[in-house]
């Protein structure tokens, strides 16, 4: 069974090829519940925020829903109020699913990815170096575009593979920020099965489970210390909580996801 990264961002196909093989093209919905194509997914200049939104059930305005597989249980978001302002909150009990958004092409060079998340419980057996432990309470993907002409020849079966048995293309390349209770902090994590996937590790451990984290990261930055290059353009965002390889529950909460132009002096 191929090792489990849901990866949808802009291009559903990432989650056939890193752990999905039951993943179709209808697996995108908006919020209305409507199944949808990545080309069907509006482009927006800016991701929505939780907190311009008011508490209720369901996906959050300007966020699409993607389930991993037809066999896997579903995450639960929702909006909720939490200490005077609107978070999404995610409940997992041996799930994973996520929400997306596909954003209109933009340099990565000066970007910033700026976000908080909270981890209300752990996840004790999570090992996200160990494919059959990979969960996280958080993840935030960052989706990027570039010339998948220049990859190895097993990459470039890879993607036709998986636009194959999904019927979309997948990314060139993603990076994964998450929270992972055994892998140190920093550390950059290999997919098993492409190189075209790479986790950092911003949180690490338990032992700030129950405060709220800040994060301010340089895209382009992480994109060159993860894949020795520099950056495509960043085409979408997405986030994940999930827990079905370690058959577990967990509970966490994501502050808005920003993305903001820094000039450098």
């Amino acid at each position: 069974m191929l090792k489990k990264y849901p990866l949808i961002l802009s291009i559903a196909a990432t989650l056939w090829l890193v752990g999905c093989a039951g993943f179709t093209s209808n697996s995108i919905e908006n919020e209305s519940g409507q199944a949808l194509h990545v080309d069907q997914l509006p482009a927006q200049e800016d991701l929505p925020k939780f907190s311009a939104q008011k508490p209720r059930e369901g996906m959050p305005g300007g966020w699409n829903f993607y389930r991993i597989a037809p066999y896997k249980k579903n995450t639960v978001y929702r909006l909720e109020s939490y200490q005077g302002r609107t978070v999404l909150s995610a409940s997992s009990k041996t799930s994973a699913s996520g929400l997306v958004v596909k954003l209109r092409p933009r340099s990565a060079q000066n970007l910033w990815l700026q976000w908080e998340w909270k981890a209300v419980e752990e996840i004790t057996q999570a090992d996200n170096a160990q494919s059959q432990q990979d969960d996280a309470p958080l993840r935030i993907l960052v989706a990027f575009d570039g010339n998948k002409s220049a990859l190895s020849l097993k990459e470039k079966l890879n993607f036709e593979m998986a636009n194959l048995i999904s019927g979309q293309e997948m990314p060139y390349a993603t990076l994964m920020y998450i929270w992972s209770g055994k892998n140190p902090a920093n550390a950059v994590l290999d997919n098993a099965h492409t190189s075209r996937v790479k986790m950092i590790v911003v949180d690490s451990g338990w032992k700030n489970l129950g405060e709220w984290r800040k994060h301010d990261r340089d895209l382009a930055a992480d994109y060159r210390q993860a894949y020795g290059e520099a950056p495509g353009n960043v085409i979408g965002i997405a986030l994940l909580t999930d827990t079905d390889n370690t058959k577990s529950e967990t509970r966490a909460l994501y502050g808005d996801i920003e993305l903001i132009r820094k000039i450098q002096k």
